[in-house]
């Protein structure tokens, strides 16, 4: 009896091209649906805390440089610091395209793609290099 290709039998390796696109492309839904909750639940907390402050166009306040470290990030996160939390949320948008470019190294050394996996691994270098230089 012929196995049909459509549907592998159960435990079968059917890790294929449509597969991988359909797992990446939830990974990229997930991974931004996920940052974008962080920011807005980041804002609402942002939002409620200055509540009852004047605002004040005539000076402009510059982020604090605290939140540029990584200890320092999560110690206001632990404090519930709504700008923690906001960063928190542009950091795990910033890292949704590496998580995907990491699947897919993944993805082709279990289909034994190598050409693939190179092209992958460069961009991987030059994506981790670019946001490690700090450009």
């Amino acid at each position: 009896m012929e196995r049909n290709q459509a549907n592998p039998e159960p435990g079968a390796n059917n890790f294929n091209d449509a597969r991988m696109e359909a797992i990446m492309g939830r990974l990229l839904q997930v991974g931004v649906l996920l940052a974008a909750s962080v920011v807005l639940a980041g804002g609402a907390m942002f939002l409620r805390a200055q509540a009852g402050d004047p605002a004040s166009y005539r000076t402009f306040v510059a982020h604090r440089l605290e939140l540029r470290h990584p200890a320092s990030l999560l110690g206001g996160l632990l404090r519930g610091d709504a700008s923690s939390v906001i960063e928190l949320g542009i950091l795990l948008l910033i890292a949704t395209p590496i998580c995907r470019v990491i699947f897919a190294v993944v993805g082709f050394a279990i289909e034994r793609d190598r050409l693939y996996v190179a092209i992958s691994l460069t961009v991987l270098a030059v994506l981790l290099f670019g946001m490690l230089r700090g450009g």
